[in-house]
């Protein structure tokens, strides 16, 4: 009798993993100094405050975008083009994108330009690389596929440390802008377009050995259908289609506040869209049932399924609107405290993906399986709570520090490490658990879409800190601010800690009731 042979990863898997290596350095190698950049070139005529505001509130907006166009892309994928050949085209505009930031360092249009594409193309692969891995895999080594997610996320780390590390130093002159006299942001914001299309070719040549799931079929008992016959069934007067178009109706009503509000319009268009999303998934969820008899009951229940993860998702955005400040709200702190003076502000950065690197198998290979020898190795969900309550203890930290830096005390750059350090174990249980848990809830033919509701997540956060940013300019919440003695600064950093941990708290309510599912394919 044969010996049953070893289960092995696909032998494809390293093609994906050398493309997402490439992508993030890309990305955050351009990221990672855009606030700098913006605050030092185009509004460098500001008082610095000023400059330091506005350089920030584009960050946010062009992260809230980065993290929107998933759903085009997965829309197109699931639907179109499938993920292969979406990945591919997208990655292209991604690598115009980065070729415009390079080509019209002087010229805000042109550069905003820019902007949008990578915006576009970032955004638009986003959720599909992933998911293609994760389509790499069947019953038969499932099993494996944490260990690929695991290498998936410490690979994006491996990319964001190295451009965390040099790119400020190239925008600072060093480098091939010195030797050879040329622009500096030219050099910092060309040689991450170098590494993009890099990514582009390493993923082009898996091409013969991929696992191509084909887009889905016009399905009549897709989700949009079985969520549009719930909604209309028994007529207008129903619950569930009175809540549904109450949200339609706040979306339009906060896009027509924008000019009164003084909102930027991305901050309405987004509001809008949460609006959007909140009414008709509640609506949908309380009239689902009466959706039963006109689609499969297979159907009705992936929609519900869908609705159930989403609930999980928003719990999640929270710990997003932390994290992405870090590229912002952080490295404005760090700039004013006292450092080498060969150090860059944005170079305290790279802290974080090196600190991934470390407790990703930490965790893996000490943590967990002591955990595991004892029988309480924590569930998904559990390592996801507790990872928001994480972030929210980093920013109370940072706001400590803010604290005594209004005081007039000079503190070192050196203390930012406690708050990366409990930051980034914060973000190793949310996101990289966030990745597989995503795929391994999905219904097969919301795949890519799914994912892309998990990038959403990341907008909706930045929303949150583009709102936040508003009303502290308001003149009665400046005042109360002033009031409690404290800076604006400070105000902010101490609110979005309670935010997260008030959404940790309400999270593990919501997990303790959540079902996991297995939706991975049939070997």
């Amino acid at each position: 009798m044969n010996p049953t042979p070893p289960v092995r990863a696909p032998r494809q898997i390293p093609f994906i993993i050398a493309n997402e290596g490439c992508e993030r350095f890309s990305f955050y190698g351009m990221r990672n100094i855009l606030t700098i950049f913006l605050a030092s070139t185009f509004f460098a005529s500001l008082p610095a405050a000023d400059a330091q505001a506005e350089a920030k509130e584009i960050f946010h907006v062009f992260v809230a975008g980065v993290y929107f166009f998933p759903l085009l892309g997965g829309w197109i994928s699931d639907r179109f083009l499938g993920k292969y050949t979406t990945i591919l085209w997208v990655s292209l505009v991604y690598c115009v994108g980065h070729a415009c930031l390079a080509i019209y360092e002087n010229e805000p249009r042109g550069f905003y330009f820019g902007l949008f594409l990578i915006a576009l193309g970032s955004g638009g692969i986003k959720p599909l690389v992933s998911a293609f891995m994760g389509d790499q895999f069947d019953q038969s080594n499932k099993h494996l596929a944490k260990v690929a997610f695991d290498a998936f996320y410490w690979i994006i780390n491996f990319g964001a440390f190295f451009a965390s590390l040099f790119m400020p130093k190239l925008l600072q002159g060093a480098g091939p802008a010195e030797w050879w006299g040329w622009p500096a942001a030219s050099v910092a914001f060309g040689i991450p377009g170098v590494l993009m299309l890099l990514a582009t070719v390493f993923f082009w040549f898996g091409r013969k050995r991929y696992v191509r799931v084909p887009p889905t079929p016009p399905d009549p008992h897709s989700f949009m259908r079985v969520v549009r016959t719930a909604l209309t069934s028994g007529g207008r007067a129903t619950p569930g289609f009175l809540i549904a178009s109450t949200g339609c109706a706040l979306a339009v009503a906060a896009v027509a506040m924008i000019p009164l509000l003084g909102w930027k319009l991305v901050i309405g268009l987004c509001l809008a869209l949460v609006l959007v999303m909140s009414g008709v998934g509640v609506g949908a969820w309380i009239q689902l049932e009466s959706a039963r008899g006109k689609h499969p009951d297979a159907a009705v229940d992936g929609v519900r399924s869908v609705l159930r993860v989403l609930v999980i998702f928003a719990l999640v955005t929270p710990f997003w609107s932390l994290f992405d400040q870090k590229a912002s709200t952080w490295v404005f702190q760090a700039d004013a405290m006292t450092k080498p003076s060969w150090f860059s502000p944005a170079q305290m950065q790279a802290l974080n993906p090196a600190l991934v690197m470390l407790i990703i198998p930490f965790n893996n290979m000490v943590v967990y399986s002591w955990l595991r020898r004892r029988g309480k190795e924590p569930s998904q969900l559990g390592r996801m709570g507790l990872g928001i309550a994480l972030a929210g203890a980093s920013w109370l930290a940072v706001g400590a520090m803010q604290l005594v830096m209004d005081g007039g005390e000079p503190i070192s750059i050196a203390w930012q490490v406690l708050p990366y350090v409990l930051l980034t174990a914060g973000e190793v249980l949310v996101s990289a658990t966030g990745l597989e848990f995503a795929y391994s809830q999905a219904p097969a033919s919301m795949k890519g879409a799914i994912m892309s509701f998990w990038s959403l997540a990341v907008t909706i956060g930045n929303l949150w800190v583009l709102i936040v940013n508003v009303s502290v300019k308001n003149d009665a919440v400046l005042g109360a601010i002033e009031r409690s003695g404290m800076s604006s600064i400070a105000f902010q950093m101490f609110f979005f800690a309670a935010f997260a941990l008030v959404a940790a708290l309400a999270f593990h309510l919501v997990a303790r009731r959540y079902r996991v599912v297995d939706n991975y394919r049939s070997a």
